[in-house]
């Protein structure tokens, strides 16, 4: 199982490069909401992309909008998804 810290450092990553934020991965908080208020300010189309991009990346599969609103929380949500489903990522050079 590769290192939790790891893991969401590439999330953070993979968030920056596919939903064209305007941040570092630096700056996003591990517990920092998504969605709504308070939060990182993304909307459906990006939940969508980042949808696509986890499967993609991680093999990560959300059945449904009621699974998505538990995963896609914030960074901690998406690295516990991704371990408890036990996926490895395997794309190049990560």
């Amino acid at each position: 199982m590769q290192d939790l810290n790891e893991l969401k450092a590439r999330i953070k990553q993979l968030m920056v490069e596919n939903l064209m934020l305007q941040i570092t991965a630096e700056e996003i908080g591990d517990d920092q909401l998504l969605f709504g208020p308070d939060s990182l300010g993304l909307d459906s189309v990006d939940a969508l992309q980042l949808v696509v991009a986890l499967d993609k990346n991680f093999g990560l599969k959300i059945p449904d909008p009621g699974a998505a609103k538990e995963i896609l929380q914030n960074v901690n949500t998406i690295a516990q998804a991704v371990q408890k489903n036990g996926v490895e990522a395997s794309g190049p050079g990560l």
